[in-house]
């Protein structure tokens, strides 16, 4: 995946995550258990907010920090820039050199990685338990005097100019649909403009630059701590405070307007890919508001329409027609999941295809998987099945391997909503959801004049014949 970093060592064994079940009363054995994530929330005089989460299922800690910034809102003119960023950060601060960082993870038997993504730039690593304070200690040390100077800058310039080159302009599909999708579908600048970078805009940063947006972002009350695993909640809250309590409280964090209007027509937009093998099709929706009913609708439809291969899009497009050899798809698909965003939003799907299947015989497949879901209340049964599969989905994340997929929901619910709790109360919003709902969201966010379409002719192809050019 774009924008990761993996640095490994060891293999940590059994790094299940701190996942509590509360136990259903003896009347209601059927019924299944509920997540009960237990954690302790509280925020620092300097604005830090700080998640604990305690297990004790083996004798190692996930330490994350999660700073609210992503690429959506990085400066103009300097696309790439917040992704730029976070390798600096990985070059030393103050008083862990360069590497010290890297080698005391590495040298404990730990991983560590770093990520950016639209709203969030996060850092974390899993260690032993008994490496918890260094751990605190470094991502302090980071947080408050990174090494962000001239020589720095020019060398994660040429890594991450490589990085484009590599994994964008030499390869098939290149940015389809993952960058050009959103580009297509959005009309604010924030959520539509080349966020992996611009060549000639990552050359162009200066030290000026990278040091102005760190001192607007990168701050107590822009982040968020959290650590989980086999932990005290008194023993860490005394090594949060004391190795992050000290820095000052800096002025809130100016965000831009990054809405973006309802969308009133069907766009379509193809290009030729000269690397690309086949045809691709993707398709992409405006989603509802996150942590509305409709977008808990939204989350299950996604499971209707492409998850697995009970989904009606795949059973469509794969087992009935043979248009395609697999479907992907999701609300922040590829680059996270319905929960860790906050902002507009798409739901999409994409596939590649025969070059013998017309534009208009796969537009015609799509129309009638998604018009039947918008004119045909779904049965209870499939819209159970639904719950399941996301409430499988959710669990998965939470129980991941190293407690990365737990951390990260704890983080971003902090950090978007004040409140990490909001975890344990995700699976009641999904069970709320009825068929008039799905229907109901499906109507408005489902409809031609919210999709926007963008195709892939690959080079050594000839061009469609012109009653298949148009998307309509």
């Amino acid at each position: 995946m774009i924008m990761r970093k993996w640095v490994t060592a060891l293999a940590l064994a059994g790094t299940a995550a701190p996942l509590a079940l509360a136990a259903a009363p003896a009347q209601a054995q059927q019924a299944p258990a509920k997540l009960a994530v237990e954690m302790q929330y509280f925020t620092l005089d300097n604005g830090l907010r700080v998640v604990l989460a305690k297990d004790n299922l083996s004798p190692t800690v996930t330490v994350g920090v999660y700073y609210g910034i992503g690429f959506r809102i990085e400066p103009r003119e300097r696309t790439g820039f917040a992704h730029l960023f976070e390798h600096l950060l990985f070059q030393g601060s103050k008083n862990a050199p360069k590497g010290v960082h890297i080698g005391t993870v590495t040298n404990a038997g730990g991983i560590l990685n770093g990520s950016t993504r639209y709203d969030f730039t996060n850092y974390f690593q899993v260690v032993p338990s008994s490496a918890l304070e260094r751990m605190l200690w470094l991502e302090a040390d980071r947080m408050a005097s990174p090494v962000i100077n001239d020589e720095v800058l020019k060398n994660q310039q040429g890594v991450v100019g490589n990085e484009v080159k590599v994994n964008v302009l030499n390869q098939p599909y290149s940015t389809w649909p993952w960058i050009d999708l959103p580009m297509l579908a959005n009309t604010n600048w924030y959520n539509s403009h080349n966020f992996y970078g611009e060549l000639k805009e990552i050359e162009a940063a200066t030290v000026a630059d990278a040091k102005q947006f760190f001192d607007s972002f990168y701050k107590p009350s822009n982040a968020v701590l959290v650590v989980a695993g086999d932990i005290d909640y008194a023993a860490t809250r005394a090594m949060v405070e004391k190795y992050y309590g000290w820095m000052p409280k800096a002025a809130p964090v100016k965000l831009p307007d990054i809405s973006e209007p309802r969308q009133t027509a069907e766009k379509f937009r193809a290009r030729t890919d000269a690397l690309a093998p086949k045809p691709g099709w993707a398709a992409g929706y405006h989603v509802p508001a996150r942590g509305t009913p409709e977008w808990y609708a939204m989350g299950l439809i996604d499971q209707m329409l492409v998850k697995g291969q009970d989904s009606r899009l795949y059973r469509k497009l794969v087992a009935e027609t043979g248009i395609a050899g697999e479907v992907g798809g999701g609300i922040n698909f590829p680059l996270g999941n319905m929960f860790n965003y906050q902002g507009p939003m798409l739901w999409s799907f994409n596939f590649t295809h025969d070059a013998n299947r017309s534009r208009d015989e796969i537009k015609g497949a799509v129309d009638a998987v998604i018009e039947d879901l918008r004119t045909t209340k779904v049965s209870a049964a499939e819209l159970a099945r639904a719950k399941t599969k996301m409430r499988s989905s959710l669990y998965s994340t939470i129980d991941g391997t190293g407690r990365i997929g737990l951390i990260d929901l704890l983080a971003v619910h902090a950090l978007f909503d004040n409140d990490p709790g909001k975890v344990n109360t995700l699976e009641d919003g999904f069970a709320k959801v009825t068929p008039e709902l799905i229907q109901k969201t499906a109507q408005e966010y489902l409809r031609p004049t919210n999709r926007s379409i963008y195709v892939i002719d690959p080079g050594a192809a000839q061009p469609a014949p012109a009653a298949q050019q148009g998307g309509k």
